[in-house]
């Protein structure tokens, strides 16, 4: 127990022991860092000293340099002062010299504004004596030629109006013969060169197909028991056979060209071997038929090889054949389109221009008409599409779809293949027409030609090519005679449809009638 009691008392010992040590360093400790505090302020208080007295006197310093600056910019600021000053006063001095010269100016104008004024009041009494001795002459004048003045303009005017009117028709006389002067010399030179060049038959051809018979026993072979061959003919071939009272003869009928020729072949090969029966016609249709196309090849090559033109495509070559056997107004148009070929060159020849392209223009122009019968639309425009679809120039597409006129030719080829189909259409012999197409032309010449103010009659003479007009002579004068024909030209012109020109012939005349008595 006593040594229990011992070891407590130790320790608190101890404990109080280190207790006191501890309060004690850290009073120690407290005076070192208060004494360290306390110089340490002294010293901080001796810099703030310093540093005041740094301040003052760069204080001091900058208020000098300021006023210095100060006073420097007051004495520049006054001398430009002074300097505007001179100049202002240098600019009023100027301005001063300049208003007294307008002022001098003024009083110069005044006085000529003053003279002017003068002068203009005796100018405008001169003017009122004028105007009164007009008006006496006016008088005088009105009083001598029985006219008021509103009466001599128009006496005037209706003068100049007629003197105007025959100036008008001598220039257009004048304009007229120097164009003619100038190009009719030449392309009469190259038309007539081209024409003469081509040796062309005068051979119009029928739509219809006779083929001759050894006896009129054939007729009855042909037509066969209750008409079968005659019917199984018309069937294959899509031709009507006309059998009438004519002798030793059968006329084939059908607007298809080439179907025509394959029955007027197969025909004469039946008739040739005389076993006629529906079997063999079939047979002998398929012969006719391969003949028929082996010779449209043949003629398509022949037309190519004679036009002088090349590279053509093959299906092309057959087309140009179809038109062996095609007509138009009774011309076979294979042998126009040839034509059309040669005249084209020729004048392309003539005018410095590419021949052989102008004929391969004038070969194709007609090409549509190949499928007119099996293709709607016309010919022209069928033209284009096969031309393009087998990859012909532009030219040459472009004359095709100008050669009637359906679009402006751009292009002198196409110029040229108008003129050539115009020439081979219009040529004696090359055409004909039916007896009511014909009338209806010549009606509608007459027609135009008398719609026109003061025609009294028209006929139409030399098949279509001139029209003679007789006007009333109280309504057109002579001068006027001109102008009426160019307006008759334009009117046919835009009215009606003709190969060729037509001559427009006016004639006027005056009669005077007496009776003695």
């Amino acid at each position: 127990m006593d040594l229990w009691l011992a070891i407590v008392l130790i320790i608190v010992f101890a404990a109080a022991a280190g207790a006191a040590a501890f309060f004690a360093g850290v009073n120690y400790r407290k005076k070192i860092a208060e004494s360290q505090i306390g110089s340490a302020e002294k010293e901080a208080e001796r810099i703030v000293e310093e540093a005041k007295k740094d301040a003052e006197a760069q204080k001091k310093e900058s208020i000098l340099e300021g006023k210095d600056e100060i006073h420097r910019l007051r004495n520049e600021s006054e001398k430009e002062l002074n300097e505007r000053r001179r100049e202002i006063q240098r600019q009023e001095r100027r301005i001063q010299q300049k208003e007294e010269t307008l002022e001098k100016k003024m009083a110069s104008l005044e006085s000529k504004d003053e003279v002017l004024n003068k002068k203009l009041k005796s100018a405008e009494d001169k003017l009122s004596e004028a105007e009164e001795v007009k008006k006496t002459q006016l008088d005088v004048l009105e009083n001598i030629s029985k006219f008021t003045s509103e009466q001599a303009k128009e006496y005037i005017l209706k003068m100049l109006e007629n003197e105007l009117v025959h100036e008008k028709a001598v220039k257009v006389l004048e304009y007229e013969q120097k164009t003619r002067d100038e190009s009719e010399k030449k392309a009469r030179e190259i038309i007539s060169l081209a024409i003469q060049r081509v040796a062309a038959d005068h051979v119009t051809e029928a739509t219809v197909s006779v083929v001759p018979l050894p006896n009129d026993e054939m007729k009855g072979r042909i037509i066969g028991r209750e008409g079968r061959n005659i019917r199984a003919i018309e069937t294959l071939t899509g031709v009507d056979l006309i059998i009438d009272d004519t002798p030793e003869a059968i006329t084939l009928s059908c607007f298809e060209p080439v179907r025509r020729e394959i029955a007027r072949v197969m025909l004469e090969k039946l008739i040739s071997d005389g076993r006629i029966h529906p079997a063999r016609i079939e047979e002998t249709y398929e012969k006719a038929r391969r003949e028929v196309e082996n010779t449209i090849k043949e003629e398509g090559e022949r037309a190519v090889i004679e036009a002088g033109v090349n590279g053509i495509h093959h299906e092309l070559i057959k087309l140009l054949g179809r038109l062996r056997y095609r007509t138009s107004y009774g011309q076979n148009v294979l042998n126009h389109s040839l034509e059309v070929a040669y005249l084209a060159g020729i004048m392309a020849s003539e005018l410095g221009l590419d021949p052989t392209l102008a004929r391969r223009a004038g070969l194709l122009h007609d090409i549509g008409k190949a499928l007119d019968h099996e293709i709607e639309g016309s010919h022209v425009e069928i033209g284009v599409d096969v031309a393009r679809k087998y990859k012909e120039s532009e030219t040459v597409i472009h004359a095709i779809h100008a050669h009637h006129g359906d679009v402006e030719a751009k292009t002198v080829i196409a110029c040229i293949v108008q003129a050539a189909d115009a020439i081979s259409a219009a040529r004696p012999g090359a055409r004909r027409e039916n007896l009511e197409n014909y009338i209806k032309r010549l009606e509608k010449l007459e027609e135009v030609a008398s719609s026109f103010d003061g025609v009294e009659r028209s006929f139409a003479i030399q098949a279509g090519r001139e029209i003679r007009i007789i006007v009333k002579p109280e309504k057109i004068k002579d001068d006027e005679m001109v102008l009426l024909a160019r307006d008759i030209c334009r009117k046919i012109e835009t009215d009606v449809e003709y190969p060729g020109q037509i001559k427009v012939n006016i004639i006027r005349e005056s009669r005077a009638f007496d009776y003695a008595k």
